[in-house]
């Protein structure tokens, strides 16, 4: 790989059903409790995609891999909260991925970024997440991009043998 190819700014997109797969395997390749209270995926795989996760609420961003070729680099989920249409004005950040081999080169960023966009786009004023409070690359980069944190509710998780923080983030979307 050439220093071009490992600085090209990734392509960021709506995800599409034959996504999946990678998606699916970029999810289980990147699982940590850094940032999942889920226990580790196992045998045999879920689709990525299901009646509550569709492509529709997904955008992924593709970046050259190792071996040359563009492919999905990491994904993030932006939807709304909830179905009331007294909160439709918020768009929520449920799941943000990286892979391994592309980290440090602005996929989070770009896809933070995208996502901000399209919540936007949408109609939205207002993008809302949860963060692990050990998590922090994740906590410093949402910083990095604006969100504050809102709240937060000391020790809701125990994960690895220690309780956690869970962290509430959120940022205001302006044109």
């Amino acid at each position: 790989m050439t220093d071009s190819t490992a600085s090209a700014a990734p392509v960021v997109r709506r995800a599409v059903l034959a996504d999946d797969s990678a998606l699916g395997e970029l999810d289980r390749a990147t699982w940590s409790t850094l940032h999942s209270v889920q226990p580790r995926p196992q045998p045999p795989y879920a689709p990525f995609f299901n009646e509550r996760h569709t492509p529709q609420g997904i955008l992924v961003a593709e970046a050259v891999n190792e071996a040359g070729e563009r492919a999905p680099a990491g994904y993030i989920r932006v939807v709304p909260p909830t179905p009331l249409a007294c909160n439709a004005h918020v768009r929520q950040i449920q799941g943000l991925a990286v892979a391994h081999w592309a980290r440090g080169r602005g996929i989070g960023r770009a896809l933070i970024r995208a996502a901000c966009a399209t919540a936007h786009g949408e109609g939205a004023n207002r993008i809302t997440l949860r963060v692990l409070g050990h998590n922090a690359p994740a906590r410093a980069l949402y910083e990095a991009e604006g969100f504050t944190v809102e709240g937060m509710l000391p020790g809701e998780f125990f994960l690895n043998g220690r309780y956690v923080d869970d962290m509430m983030m959120g940022h205001p979307l302006t044109p």
